[in-house]
């Protein structure tokens, strides 16, 4: 497993071979204070849901959210998410991007943010060859937001994984309800490469989910 810092995110490549309602019975554990990072989540049902998925990475259907069951976050699925390019891959086929908005409700007298993203997949790059997952989440309505721009290099044939910490948590107003954009984009460039060089996010591939990880506060 190689693993270095990428513009102050930690990408790690290792090279191995719609609504989900969620309930938990032990309580949150409560904050001294209005407002603190709360050290658990929140009592109640937490659900997360697909409102829109589109592009040309994402047909209708082949996008999914499945919620943690401790709720902590939850995770995407694609089924059919792969840029391709050299060989007998269509130009279409070198840059392909999926667009999901994710729409998550909470118990009253709580909100979060998202702390962490963590997006897997797996690559197949000839020698000359490159690839370049890139990913960017906001708030419906919002101007600020997190991206990952992470590219990798043939030869490359495994499983990649890159991270990315907010650098600073956005938090809900507490009561509000908006859609959380996931827009992501795979390309692959065949460079001096021969033969076809492939870059996926397919979940039958493996355990190659996009993982979102919440921050908890209490209202």
């Amino acid at each position: 497993m190689k693993e270095r810092l990428v513009g102050g995110r930690r990408a790690v490549l290792a090279v191995l071979g719609t609504v989900l309602t969620l309930s938990l019975s032990a309580p949150a554990q409560a904050v001294g204070t209005a407002g603190a990072p709360a050290q658990g989540v929140p009592e109640g049902t937490v659900t997360v849901e697909v409102i829109a998925a589109n592009g040309s990475g994402c047909a209708p259907g082949t996008a999914a959210v499945y919620g943690n069951h401790d709720k902590t976050g939850f995770r995407v699925r694609y089924y059919d998410f792969e840029a391709a390019a050299g060989g007998d891959a269509s130009p279409t086929d070198r840059r392909k991007n999926c667009q999901v908005g994710v729409l998550v409700t909470v118990p009253a007298g709580w909100t979060f943010a998202v702390a962490q993203a963590e997006y897997k997949g797996r690559a197949k790059l000839n020698s000359g060859a490159t690839g370049l997952q890139k990913t960017n989440y906001y708030w419906q309505g919002s101007s600020a937001n997190n991206r990952t721009e992470e590219y990798f290099y043939g030869p490359l044939n495994g499983y990649w994984d890159t991270q990315d910490v907010a650098a600073g948590l956005i938090y809900l107003p507490c009561q509000d309800q908006k859609v959380l954009n996931i827009n992501t984009e795979l390309r692959v460039d065949a460079g001096s490469s021969s033969g076809k060089s492939t870059m996926s996010m397919r979940s039958s591939e493996g355990d190659v989910d996009t993982l979102f990880n919440f921050s908890w506060i209490r209202c």
